[in-house]
């Protein structure tokens, strides 16, 4: 396994990294196989981690908890804050009052003093970005983090934080997560060139794009729209959907181009994303030890010039096939409110 330094932190971390997103209830419920998975991955050089509080409404940090004790000074430790954890207000968002109570939550159920990587798992535009940077750079301080980053936020979101931080002398943010994979290429065109000037890290998820670059879903063949992912959103796969054509024609390129290449489409997939240049880790996420064994297998595949040039071919950079499941939207083309005058308004006379 490679290592690759995450930003200017000086922290090194594997090129690939484990995710956890389906340990606990909405993927392995099985705490002892999840633990084995993670002791696997580690055994296999694997030394970066990454979970979040709301994964399984906090379950996945107990497993990987677990699973740390007696390694935890080997292993980057990566989790993330944002989404809500429980019934009322004030219990979500980058808040000062909210981070500062799930920072704490998230470090007993990791059963840790300290977190290697704390993230804002998305933009909040009811709080300041000042608010934010501002605790989290107290957390550095306490102690209780050593760097942080955010997470599927846009290019100028970046940069505002960035802008902020060097006004206010605040910490800033040393990494980014982003949604990246064949068929999702769109940050190729700000997103990663604005990490690559700020020097931050870039962990990349979904590289397998929601289970579309499995090898599980292909032209000509039914799916099962009531079961796995499709079951959760139909109209990604369902193949009678004109908008998915291009999808399932660029899987079927891409399954010629992995026989070509002698690899498995899901290790074609990995692999892709690890050599854009901007990209420090990418994130698998397994739900099993057969797809880890399955991803890990690829980790010594090398794309060279022409099939990433063939690749281009088959999806030019820069472009999305879809939008990637938890990708962030902002309120500006979520509510209409943001993009339509008042009715009275609208008129030019």
């Amino acid at each position: 396994m490679r290592y690759r330094v995450l930003g200017g932190t000086g922290i090194e971390v594997s090129v690939h990294c484990l995710g956890t997103m389906m340990f606990g209830a909405v993927g392995n419920p099985d705490h002892d196989d999840c633990a084995r998975i993670v002791h696997a991955a580690l055994d296999r050089g694997v030394n970066f981690v990454d979970t979040a509080d709301m994964y399984s409404a906090g379950e996945s940090e107990e497993i990987v908890g677990k699973a740390l004790r007696g390694r935890r000074d080997d292993v980057v430790l990566a989790t993330k804050v944002h989404f809500p954890m429980g019934e009322g207000p004030n219990r979500g968002g980058n808040s000062r009052r909210w981070i500062i109570r799930e920072v704490e939550d998230s470090l007993r159920r990791l059963g840790t003093d300290w977190i290697d990587l704390y993230q804002v798992h998305r933009p909040d535009h009811t709080t300041d970005v000042e608010e934010t940077l501002g605790v989290l750079t107290d957390l550095v301080r306490a102690g209780k983090i050593r760097a942080f980053g955010c997470s599927t936020f846009p290019a100028e979101e970046i940069v505002e934080a960035h802008h902020v931080a060097e006004r206010r002398a605040l910490g800033r943010f040393r990494t980014e997560q982003p949604p990246y994979s064949i068929l999702a290429r769109g940050i190729e065109t700000s997103v990663l060139p604005v990490c690559r000037r700020y020097r931050m890290g870039v962990l990349v998820w979904s590289p397998l794009a929601s289970g579309f670059l499995s090898g599980r879903y292909r032209q000509g063949k039914p799916v099962d729209l009531g079961a796995g992912r499709p079951a959760l959103t139909p109209a990604r796969f369902d193949p009678a959907l004109p908008g998915n054509a291009a999808k399932y024609a660029a899987v079927e390129e891409l399954v010629a181009l992995a026989g070509e290449v002698g690899c498995t489409l899901p290790q074609l997939a990995v692999a892709f994303t690890a050599a854009h240049p901007a990209v420090t880790s990418t994130i698998i996420g397994p739900r099993t030890m057969d797809q880890l064994d399955a991803l890990l297998a690829g980790a010594e595949l090398t794309l060279d010039d022409a099939v990433l040039d063939r690749i281009d071919e088959i999806v030019p950079p820069g472009t999305n096939l879809y939008q990637p499941d938890g990708a962030w939207s902002p309120p500006t083309l979520t509510d209409p409110s943001h993009r339509r005058r008042p009715l009275p308004e609208r008129a030019a006379a």
